[in-house]
Formats: structure tokens, C-alpha cells, sequence
């Protein structure tokens, strides 16, 4: 039986059009309600702007934003990890001498991007960090608390910088992907599954009892930790191969379509969801 269900975002619970059938979703989450099944947002993304999304409840459910680091339940915040701010220069510094990287700077308050990068690198970064500063220097920022670099490479460099990075600040930071060229770089252990047994914890919710979906390399320690996991259609082969089952692809509203066939199902007279 589940009670709780976790989602990504892009790739998984939204379409292309960076949206969702709202209407469709508005009744399985009446649904959920009625069998107090929670529901979670987990994502690299801000909180701020995962939040955006979900402007009736926001309030009532439970955001894992950047990749774990910022855990908030029903706008109270139970968990903000920190980098230390030496940590933090290092990694800049050595940002810096890796030419077609660009970067934003994750904190609790906001983003931040250097003035130096390009303009449409920047407007992109505001679709996914609805407060981002643009400031003189990233290695002079101090006043704020840090958990998470997300960075932007080449496509065809993806796998490359990731094995460098991860091989230079091996045991300080990790290196995750969510496609496109965009890669993490997160504190290690807060990954989106910390930030679900966080969750857990606080409701008395087994990992047997959770569903979560995903796409990508992101997602690997969430779909591993769920009972039912689902890798969408368009996913990457390593989200299917850590996923349990397979959902319809994003654009075919694949989230929707399992939770109304889990909402609906029944095992011996009782639902998935009872």
C-alpha cells in the first residue's frame, strides 16, 4: 500500500511545455487526499520556483529541492544542508580554469551567476531559479548558506567533466546529471532519497510504502529507494535500470496515467493506495 508519492519534475512530471494537465492532476491529488496518501516534489530545482507550480497547495505538501539539500513540508523548513564556504571557493576557483563550464551558485535565499556569463545562460537560469542574482563575482559572496552548484557544459562533455569532478573533490562533493548538459554538484549523502527518509521519518512512512518517478541520473537513489518506482518512457537507461517498472513518457502525462491505475487497482479488494 502507498503512502507517499514522490515526483520529479522536468522530464518526468511536467511536459515539454514545462507545464502540466492541471485539471487532471487536481482530481488524483482529491484522491490521495481522501487515503492520506503525501504527496512530495523532489527536484534539482529551487524551491522557490517548484513551488510556483503548485499555487493552491504549496502550503499542504512537501517540497525536495536541490537535489535533496533543502527538504520544507507544508512551508515549514525540516532540513538545509551547507557546504563550507572554504569548500565552496575551492570549487569555484577550480571552476574557473575549466573553459565551456558556466555556473550558478545555489544558496537558502537565493541563486547567484557572475555577471560574466552569458546573458542566455542567465534568462535560462531564471525558468528554473525564480530568485537569481546577478553579481559582480561568485568568489566574494559570503551571506548566504550554500548547498549546490548547477552547472552547464557541452552535451558531448557531460560524462567527461563529470568523472573529473567527481575524481578531484571525490569524497567533498558529487557530481549528478539530469541531462542536457546540466550537471549538480551536491553535498555527498544529500541526494533526493535522504531528503524522502527525512519524510519518512516524520510521518512513520516505510520505503515500501512510497512511489516515486524519474528520468534521470538524479533520480538513480530515489527510484532505488522506493517500493514502486517508475523510470518514464523517455527516461535515461540508467533511471530505468534503477526503477522497479516503467511509466509513459512525460509528454504522454505518464505520471497521471500510473497514479490513476494505482488509485484504481485493486489487490484482493484493496487498493495500492489503502
Amino acid at each position: 500500500m502507498i503512502k507517499m508519492v514522490a515526483v520529479d519534475m522536468d522530464g518526468t512530471f511536467l511536459k515539454g511545455t514545462n507545464d502540466y494537465n492541471r485539471a487532471r492532476f487536481a482530481a488524483i491529488y482529491q484522491k490521495m487526499l481522501q487515503k492520506e496518501v503525501k504527496f512530495v516534489v523532489a527536484s534539482g530545482n529551487q524551491y522557490y520556483q517548484l513551488k510556483s507550480f503548485f499555487p493552491e497547495i504549496a502550503e499542504d505538501i512537501s517540497f525536495v529541492a536541490e537535489n535533496g539539500a533543502l527538504v520544507i513540508s507544508e512551508g515549514r523548513e525540516l532540513f538545509c544542508g551547507e557546504m563550507a564556504l572554504s569548500l565552496v571557493q575551492e570549487v569555484l576557483a577550480f571552476l574557473e580554469t575549466l573553459s565551456d563550464v558556466q555556473t550558478i551558485l545555489c544558496g537558502r535565499h537565493s541563486a547567484y551567476v557572475s555577471e560574466q556569463e552569458k546573458t542566455e545562460f542567465v534568462e535560462h537560469g531564471r525558468i528554473y531559479y525564480h530568485r537569481l542574482k546577478v553579481v559582480p563575482s561568485l568568489l566574494t559572496l559570503t551571506d548566504d548558506t550554500f548547498f549546490k552548484f548547477a552547472l552547464n557544459v557541452p552535451v558531448e562533455a557531460t560524462e567527461e567533466m563529470m568523472a573529473l569532478l567527481n575524481q578531484k573533490f571525490s569524497g567533498k562533493i558529487v557530481a549528478v546529471t539530469s541531462g542536457h548538459g546540466d550537471i549538480d554538484l551536491i553535498i555527498p549523502g544529500l541526494h533526493k532519497a535522504n531528503g524522502l527518509t527525512i519524510l519518512q521519518e516524520k510521518w512513520g512512512i516505510h520505503e515500501k510504502q512510497v512511489a516515486s518517478f524519474g528520468d534521470g541520473g538524479n533520480d538513480l537513489e530515489m527510484l532505488r529507494h522506493a517500493g514502486y518506482s517508475y523510470a518514464m518512457a523517455n527516461g535515461s537507461p540508467e533511471a530505468k535500470k534503477a526503477a522497479k517498472h516503467q511509466a509513459p513518457s512525460n509528454q504522454d502525462e505518464g505520471v497521471l496515467v500510473i497514479l490513476e491505475e494505482l488509485l484504481g487497482e485493486e489487490h484482493n479488494d484493496q487498493s495500492t493506495f489503502n
